[in-house]
Formats: structure tokens, C-alpha cells, sequence
């Protein structure tokens, strides 16, 4: 794409500059919750800074947009972040007549594979636990997001002023200009020992070492480095989140009743956190449908398809079954 100002000049009505400039200054983006527009305004801003921004936003085309997108082929999350920027610009520009098409529409995101967040493990809260004992800020921490499924951004915000009746009540961070998301849900006792046993006298159950409020990158890099100090160098504030949802769905909860404590939006969101969850029950359920006979290899362990006779010989005799179970045993912790 053709630059229209050298450097140093004032930027040219409608070039990549000049539109995102006014897209962040817009209603529409002022109603953003404040996650979505530091990601929007990051990646906009990526843009504007390269060859690209002088460039006029109207004649942009799909062959533009792929180039920036393959420009991030080694960090591909980093890629479709900045295509749905991208998109949600131009869907404004396309609202305000600034341009007559969405060169984004048919442009695909970067594919890539990812099992997200860790999952943390019950022997993982344990852990947690042990290391950082009641009356600690990194327990309270823990507390706040373990049993209450909330979001960081939300555990940074969450006070005394939230409790009422022994409920805990709430706007969810995420969408609150948009679709705001009540949460109201009981304290879990162990929930309000934690909350007694570091009394706040702020607005804010978790203030850093000078008194103020986290910021929600500070936050989430302090829990980071609390898990590390427990030995679990894998698990993270959202990976607690998904535990809740695991243990949730792991006890029976319906899907709506997962929806109400977490504040998930939709039964897809939902069935993408507990799939990983359910699935060891369904496989033993699935099992157990097996026809009775002598060769059901759950005959012998109705109740259990992994205690029978025919599993015990087969790990007595078969020193491969035996490593892949170790191997099994070292991925699972």
C-alpha cells in the first residue's frame, strides 16, 4: 500500500492513522469494558506505527490484511488478535461511511493448536494451599478466585461492599458497558475464613504492599509468581477459574446452573471449559454400556472398570503398560 505522508507530516484524512485515531475516540469504544479496549488499542496502534499507517484505510484490500496477518505467523494468538481489531474497525468505519467495504470479512484466522490454560488439579490446591497458609494476601487471593469462578479483573475489584446477607454480589468486568452480567452467588464457608482471616479496610479485598488497588496485569503477575512460590509453575488465575467449572460439572451441575455461578454467556463457553472435565466420567460410562460377557473387560468391576483381574494381570506381565502408566502419571501432574 502506497504511503501518503512522509515522516514528520500530519497525518492525511481517512489513512490508517488518522481512522483508528478516531475510532478510539468514538461512543462505541468508550462502551468497551476496559480489557477489550487496552487489546483493541494495542493492536491498532501496532498498525498505525508501521509502513501501513500513513496508508489510506479505504483501499485497503484482503491481500493487505493477509500480509499483516503472515507477518505474525510465529506468534499466531498475536495474529488474530490484531484481525479482530481489524474487523471491529472496520465495521465502525463501514457505520461512519468512511469506507465502502470489509476488506477483513473473508480473510481467515492464523490456525494454530492450543489446549489454553491449565486446569488446576485438586493435589494442586492442596498444594496452594499449604504453601500459603490463612491470613495470607496470596490465600485470600486464591480464595477469591477458587470460589467464586470470577475473572481476575474481577478479583481485583471485588470488596467488602460485594458481600450482603452472606451472598456475594457483583457486575462482571467483562462486557459491563455492554452486557452487563450480575453475578449473585452464596459465600462458601471457606470463602469467608479466608476473608476473616485478612480483614480489609479497603474498597478492595486485595490491595498491593502501598494500599492500592491491583492493576489486572499486576495482579495476574503476582498470582503467577504465588504459584511459582508453591511449586506450580503451570497454573495461573484463569486456570482456578477452569477448576471451579471442572469440579462443578464433575458433581452433576447442569450446564445453566455452571452458567450462574460463573457468568458464562453462552452454553457453548461453557461446554468448552468442561469438556476437558467430563470426559474421564463419560468414557467410564460409556464403558459400562458394553455388553455382559466373558469378554466385558468390565465384568469382574462393575463399579469400577479399572480395578479388575484382567488390568492387575495385564501390569504384572506387560512392562510397556507399566511405562505408558508412568508416562500417564507424569502428564497428569
Amino acid at each position: 500500500m502506497a504511503a501518503l505522508a512522509t515522516k514528520g507530516e500530519r497525518p492525511a484524512s481517512g489513512s490508517f492513522i488518522d481512522v483508528p485515531q478516531r475510532y478510539l475516540a468514538s461512543a462505541p469504544f468508550k462502551k468497551l469494558d476496559a480489557s477489550t479496549q487496552g487489546w483493541q488499542k494495542r493492536a491498532l496502534n501496532a498498525i498505525a506505527a508501521s509502513d501501513t499507517g500513513t496508508a489510506p484505510l479505504a483501499l485497503m484490500q484482503p491481500r493487505h490484511v493477509r500480509r499483516l496477518r503472515d507477518e505474525k505467523a510465529d506468534t499466531p494468538a498475536a495474529a488474530n488478535t490484531m484481525l479482530k481489531a481489524l474487523r471491529t474497525l472496520f465495521q465502525w468505519a463501514l457505520e461512519e461511511d468512511i469506507v465502502e467495504a470489509d476488506p477483513t470479512r473473508d480473510v481467515n484466522r492464523a490456525q494454530y493448536v492450543t489446549k489454553g490454560h491449565h486446569t488446576s488439579t485438586l493435589d494442586g490446591v492442596e498444594q496452594f494451599e499449604r504453601r500459603h497458609p490463612l491470613g495470607s494476601k496470596p490465600r485470600l487471593a486464591f480464595a477469591l478466585l477458587f470460589y467464586t469462578a470470577c475473572r481476575r479483573e474481577d478479583a481485583t475489584r471485588l470488596g467488602p461492599q460485594h458481600i450482603c446477607d452472606g451472598r456475594l454480589r457483583y457486575v462482571q468486568a467483562k462486557n459491563e458497558h455492554r452486557k452487563p452480567r450480575l453475578v449473585d452467588v452464596p459465600v462458601f464457608p471457606d470463602l469467608a475464613e479466608a476473608i476473616a482471616g485478612l480483614p480489609s479496610a479497603h474498597l478492595t479485598f486485595l490491595v498491593t504492599d502501598y494500599g492500592k488497588p491491583f492493576s489486572v496485569a499486576g495482579f495476574g503477575n503476582r498470582f503467577r509468581a504465588w504459584c511459582d512460590q508453591a511449586g506450580l509453575p503451570h497454573c495461573s488465575a484463569h486456570g482456578l477459574r477452569k477448576a471451579t467449572v471442572a469440579r462443578l460439572a464433575e458433581r452433576g451441575c447442569t450446564p445453566h446452573e455452571i452458567m450462574a455461578v460463573t457468568g458464562h454467556q453462552t452454553l457453548e463457553e461453557v461446554e468448552r471449559d468442561t469438556r476437558e472435565a467430563q470426559r474421564p466420567g463419560l468414557a467410564d460410562s460409556a464403558w459400562k454400556r458394553l455388553p455382559a460377557g466373558r469378554r466385558d473387560p468390565t465384568a469382574e468391576a462393575e463399579s469400577d472398570p479399572t480395578s479388575g483381574k484382567p488390568l492387575a494381570e495385564m501390569k504384572k506381565n506387560a512392562p510397556v503398560a507399566r511405562q505408558s502408566e508412568q508416562k500417564c502419571e507424569h502428564l497428569c501432574h
